[in-house]
């Protein structure tokens, strides 16, 4: 199955005001209220890699990006589109390979909405990669982080009883170092998935540390603290 369908057209949406108004006005029925629009981005570059049929790059190359509640939705000014279901993205990142050119990363899974795949038949084929470039770079954070809030509504349906669902959201500090001791070694495809993902993931998190991402100059302020007088 294919992460993502091709559109002609933007699936209807609400703004949140809107939707605090329909919800208030006590509709007749919740689930025809339309999803929330959680961030609209326009002047966007896409690309796809592997290509999705029937999108070209003359598609990819300028239009709008709407993070929809039920979809990542991206409507090109050839008119032509097309929508992923967050279950199919398995990562988003933010991605600033050489401190140029940054993007939201994401792989996406082709066997999403499928059959289970047999663990040991998975290969690259069942992956898909797709860059979202806005024009302003300042957008990659509200893209991200509306991103984040759409996939927390779509917990992955296979998840089992057991599983816990606070999982889906890592933190770095959750995992060590690997050094190679104890008899461990990560095998030749293992190091270069991880070199891969070390080079063009970005963690705003460990980068700004002020509300809304903005920095509380910290980082380079010439200043010593009082405890670090103190030492």
């Amino acid at each position: 199955m294919v992460s993502a369908t091709i559109i002609t057209h933007v699936p209807t949406f609400v703004s949140p005001e809107e939707h605090r108004n329909i919800v208030g006005s006590t509709p007749t029925s919740f689930n025809d209220i339309p999803p929330v629009l959680r961030h609209k981005e326009e002047n966007v570059t896409v690309s796809l890699d592997p290509p999705l049929d029937e999108f070209t790059a003359e598609d990819g190359a300028h239009g709008v990006l709407y993070v929809i509640e039920s979809a990542l939705v991206f409507m090109s000014s050839t008119g032509r589109g097309f929508q992923v279901q967050y279950p199919a993205i398995t990562l988003h990142a933010i991605s600033r390979p050489d401190g140029h050119n940054a993007s939201i990363y994401c792989q996406l899974d082709e066997t999403a909405g499928g059959p289970l795949a047999d663990e040991a038949s998975e290969d690259l084929s069942d992956m898909r990669e797709l860059s979202i470039v806005p024009q302003n770079y300042a957008s990659l954070e509200p893209i991200f982080e509306a991103m984040s809030l759409c996939a927390s509504l779509h917990p992955d349906p296979n998840m089992s009883e057991d599983d816990d669902p606070d999982d889906a959201f890592i933190s770095t500090d959750q995992f060590e170092t690997f050094d190679g001791e104890e008899g461990e070694e990560l095998s030749d495809v293992g190091r270069a998935a991880l070199a891969h993902l070390e080079s063009i993931i970005y963690d705003p998190f460990t980068q700004q540390n002020g509300v809304n991402g903005h920095s509380e100059g910290v980082e380079g302020s010439g200043e010593e603290t009082k405890e670090e007088r103190d030492l």
